[in-house]
C-alpha cells in the first residue's frame, strides 16, 4: 500500500520554502506519495490561536528573524530575510498550484510551489501580480494562460476552501503541516521525526 502524506502549506511561508526541497527529496526516498494541500491560513489562524506576522508581538518578530537566518544558513539555501514582496496575498497562487495538480497532478502542483516559493524568497519576485505568475508557469513549462484561467473558477475556489475547512477540522495550525497516517508534524523542522514515521 502507498504510503501518503498530506502536505498544508502557505506558498508564502518561509518555513514552508525552507523545507520544500527536502520533504520533496524524503518522499521520494521513502515511496511516499504527496498530496498538495495549499490552504488560506488566514481563516485557519483565528480558530487556531494564531496571528499574522504583523499582529504578533515585537519579540517574535524579532526572533523571527533571527531563526529565518540561523536556517538559510544552516540549510545553505538561499533566502532573503525580508523580501520586497512579503506579505502578499496568496488566494491567487494557492489557486494556480490547485489548478496545476487538477492538470498534471502531484508533481506539477510540488514544482509550481517550490518555485512560487523561490520567486517569493530567493528571487524577491511578487506572487501576487499575474504577470510575474505567469512567466513563473511559462518556467515551469506549463500552460500559464490556460492554468490563470482555471484558478478563477468556482471550482478551484470550492477546492480552495474545501481544503481550508479541512485543514481547520485536522487542528492544523501552522505551515507547513506535513500529516501522516493521522499524526501531524508541523515545520520543517519536524522532518527528521516524519521521516523516522515513514521508515516505520
Amino acid at each position: 500500500m502507498t504510503k501518503t502524506v498530506d502536505y498544508y502549506f502557505s506558498p508564502m511561508s518561509p518555513w514552508t520554502y525552507l523545507g520544500h526541497e527536502r520533504f520533496a527529496a524524503l518522499a521520494r526516498k521513502h515511496g511516499a506519495a504527496i498530496d498538495v494541500k495549499p490552504v488560506d491560513y488566514g481563516k485557519i489562524f483565528p480558530v487556531s490561536g494564531g496571528l499574522p506576522l504583523v499582529k504578533r508581538a515585537p519579540q517574535r518578530q524579532k526572533y523571527r528573524l533571527v531563526e529565518l537566518k540561523r536556517w538559510r544558513d544552516a540549510l545553505g539555501v538561499p533566502l532573503t530575510i525580508q523580501p520586497k514582496y512579503f506579505p502578499y496575498d496568496t488566494a491567487t497562487a494557492a489557486r494556480l498550484i490547485l489548478a496545476a495538480k487538477q492538470r498534471g497532478g502531484e508533481q506539477a502542483a510540488m514544482a509550481l510551489a517550490g518555485a512560487i516559493l523561490r520567486a517569493t524568497w530567493a528571487e524577491e519576485r511578487d506572487m501576487a501580480d499575474h504577470a510575474q505568475l505567469g512567466a513563473v508557469l511559462r518556467e515551469q513549462r506549463l500552460e500559464a494562460d490556460a492554468l490563470l484561467e482555471l484558478a478563477k473558477t468556482s471550482e478551484i475556489d470550492a477546492a480552495y476552501e474545501r481544503l481550508t475547512q479541512e485543514a481547520i477540522e485536522r487542528d492544523v495550525f501552522g505551515a507547513p503541516t506535513y500529516v501522516y497516517n493521522g499524526e501531524l508534524f508541523w515545520g520543517q523542522d519536524r522532518l527528521d521525526l516524519l521521516e523516522r514515521a515513514l521508515a516505520r
